[in-house]
């Protein structure tokens, strides 16, 4: 087994973990970033063909590089990992992909070692920047009772509506994906989408309503909605555990593509349907489980702290841990922290606290 050492190991190449690599690099702190994908950006390829995001191009640049073309456009999935792969190479990042993290372990000497397959890494920090919401797909136990003729898949394996059998279809989980899946889906198919109505932001996306208020929308989602106050903290846990409200696709665009929207929920499973409680059932030939992913940590063999299935930290500081960060998580700082926009701010902090932690351990272990 081959062993490296490295000052600071980045687990994760997404947008968190490119901007920490590079806030480091600025501060000429060593790192190393890694990644189990074939490519940078593959976390964005991975997702559904007709995806873009919510923010427009204006606020979607990392520290460094400005987003390229017209910054009132909603930049597609495969742009968006263009660009972080274009990030990568201008910035000259020390990224290595196709490089899974098995294991993660505390050293007696301070620090930790990272399994890597055959390879042993170690480092005096980690940051952990592993998705905004994790990465492993939440779907209902109950689902496996559902008959089998019925083609069910999660939201981050649909990809387009021709991977689904002719036929209704139901989407469950009103979030985001939710939304954008049941208002393509009912293009082709009947639809049902099935789940709480979380409010709706009164705006059409990208609409001139929507360009004159975004500054404010931006300068609240960045200064006024954090965990420093009251009103921050409340939306931090409607957003960690209840999702957000209808943003580009709205009750009124599903209304006109004649889903049907149904504001309760899938309970269990009636004679091999999916059902609501009052015993409502569903004969479709597909679902959707647009329910959601979930934090998974038991690759952190450390006492890592979890609460309400998230990690206890403070602006990505583990302070039970020395040395352990998280970076891009859901409201890490403030609502746009799981944004491009905000993550930024939210590396540059952690640099400056590994800086600091490294500079007053001066000189590191090996």
């Amino acid at each position: 087994m081959t062993t490296q050492h490295i000052e600071t190991l980045i687990i994760g190449a997404g947008q968190a973990g490119l901007s920490t690599g590079y806030h480091l690099k600025q501060l000429d702190r060593e790192c190393l970033i890694v990644d189990g994908l074939d490519r940078i950006g593959d976390n964005w390829r991975r997702h559904y063909d007709s995806l873009r995001l919510f923010t427009p191009s204006r606020a979607n640049s990392l520290d460094g590089t400005p987003f390229p073309g017209d910054p009132w456009a909603f930049p597609t999935r495969d742009e968006f990992a263009a660009y972080l792969e274009l990030y990568a190479v201008e910035h000259d990042l020390p990224v290595r992909m196709r490089t899974r993290v098995d294991r993660l372990t505390a050293r007696e000497v301070g620090g930790f070692t990272a399994t890597l397959g055959a390879e042993e890494v170690t480092c005096g920090n980690v940051v952990v920047a592993t998705g905004t919401f994790g990465r492993t797909p939440q779907v209902p136990a109950f689902a496996t009772e559902i008959d089998p003729h019925i083609r069910q898949v999660h939201s981050s394996g649909y990809r387009r509506p021709s991977q689904l059998p002719d036929g209704p279809a139901l989407v469950v989980g009103a979030s985001h994906s939710g939304l954008d899946i049941a208002y393509e889906l009912a293009e082709t198919r009947p639809t049902t989408l099935v789940g709480p109505d979380r409010g709706n932001v009164p705006l059409e996306w990208g609409s001139r309503r929507f360009r004159a208020a975004f500054p404010a929308i931006e300068f609240a989602f960045k200064h006024v909605l954090t965990r420093r106050t009251p009103m921050g903290r409340k939306a931090m846990q409607r957003l960690r555990h209840h999702g957000v409200p209808q943003l580009r696709v709205k009750r009124h665009h599903l209304g006109a593509r004649d889903v049907d929207w149904i504001t309760e929920r899938v309970v269990g499973v009636a004679e091999g349907l999916p059902c609501l409680g009052d015993g409502r059932t569903f004969d479709v030939a597909s679902i959707v489980w647009a329910t959601g992913f979930r934090q998974v940590y038991d690759w952190i063999d450390v006492p890592l702290p979890i609460e309400d299935g998230w990690p206890v930290e403070y602006r990505g500081v583990v302070d039970s841990v020395p040395g352990l960060y998280f970076c891009g998580l859901a409201f890490q700082y403030c609502f746009a922290s799981g944004e491009v926009n905000g993550v930024g701010r939210d590396a540059a902090y952690l640099a400056n606290q590994i800086a600091a932690r490294t500079a007053a351990r001066a000189p590191a272990a090996a």
